[in-house]
């Protein structure tokens, strides 16, 4: 009897405690909840919502006569066989190949640079490399477009002042390379940036061990530093694939000044724009919207694919 008394006296006195716990934790996911509440809200009005309404628009489709009908996967089957669509597609894969793979190795290049520490003045120069992309596109495009102008821009003066005579940067054959450099220069600072902090990440035991085996400055960058920092190229990778197909400022800034060399297809993203637009066709326009995606996806997804192949097969090697 005894026992069983100081049992139960003894069981008022540890719930409490738990009660008071439970309590605290629930406030806190509370919390935690509304804290998160604002990022779902903005996220769920301004992605989703529109991206299920795009997905609707394009299953539609506007006739003079009838009004809105659905159309099915109609407009999909459009955009498949649209060669200014497909063409456009071709140009963003042209751009892609060419201006990436040139702007992600200067990026690395700099960033292997600073991270060497014989730099001097390390912080000025990684700020001026970064600070292009500090400026915003538009004014990038209109600070280009004034220096490939052919009869005032500096570059055809100083051309025509040594007799080479004046460049052409603004033809429908050269457009698009033109583009590439303004890109390249927008964005080299802000893939350096990606890359150095990985590289001051990597553990410093790593550059020890490399030293004591005799490894130099180019060996350590090779098979030590690049190696550690796959996943941040890859992200730059896929940043770059998503950057390419969304361009849409360059273009339609130089069509001003280049009215002839820049078609309203030269890019994809820049068509889709022109046929909401220009040709009224928002049903069609969201069709390309969704393929483009699409295509962004999948280029996106082989390319991770690739490396972690690639990644897996030099493991089993090793």
């Amino acid at each position: 009897m005894t026992s069983s008394t100081a049992l139960t006296a003894e069981r008022p006195a540890t719930s409490p405690p738990k009660r008071q716990a439970s309590t605290a934790k629930r406030r806190q996911n509370v919390a935690a909840y509304l804290f998160v509440l604002p990022f779902f809200v903005v996220f769920v009005a301004m992605l989703i919502v529109p991206l299920a309404y795009s997905g609707y628009l394009s299953l539609f489709e506007s006739r003079l006569v009838g009004g809105e009908t659905f159309a099915g996967l109609a407009n999909y089957v459009r955009a498949l066989t649209d060669p200014l669509f497909l063409g456009s597609i071709g140009r963003a894969a042209l751009f892609f190949v060419i201006q990436v793979p040139i702007m992600l190795v200067l990026a690395l290049l700099f960033a292997l640079a600073l991270d060497s520490a014989r730099a001097r003045g390390s912080k000025a120069i990684r700020l001026l490399i970064f600070m292009p992309y500090a400026v915003p596109a538009v004014v990038a495009t209109l600070m280009w477009g004034y220096l490939y102008g052919p009869d005032f821009g500096p570059i055809a003066q100083l051309a025509r002042g040594v007799g080479l005579g004046t460049p052409e940067f603004l033809t429908r054959d050269s457009i698009l390379y033109a583009m590439m450099n303004i890109v390249t220069w927008e964005f080299v600072g802000y893939n350096m940036i990606i890359m150095y902090a990985a590289l001051r990440s990597i553990p410093s035991e790593l550059y020890e061990a490399a030293e004591i085996d005799g490894a130099g400055q180019f060996r350590v960058a090779w098979s030590v530093k690049i190696p550690a920092i796959r996943p941040a190229i890859l992200l730059t990778v896929i940043f770059s694939i998503i950057g390419t197909f969304q361009l849409f400022a360059e273009p339609s800034l130089l069509n001003a000044i280049a009215g002839e060399a820049i078609t309203n297809s030269i890019l994809p993203n820049y068509y889709a724009y022109n046929v909401a637009f220009l040709n009224r066709e928002l049903n069609y326009a969201a069709a390309l919207a969704f393929l483009l995606g699409i295509v962004i996806a999948v280029t996106s997804y082989i390319v991770q694919l690739g490396t972690e192949r690639r990644e897996r097969r030099e493991r089993a090697a090793s």
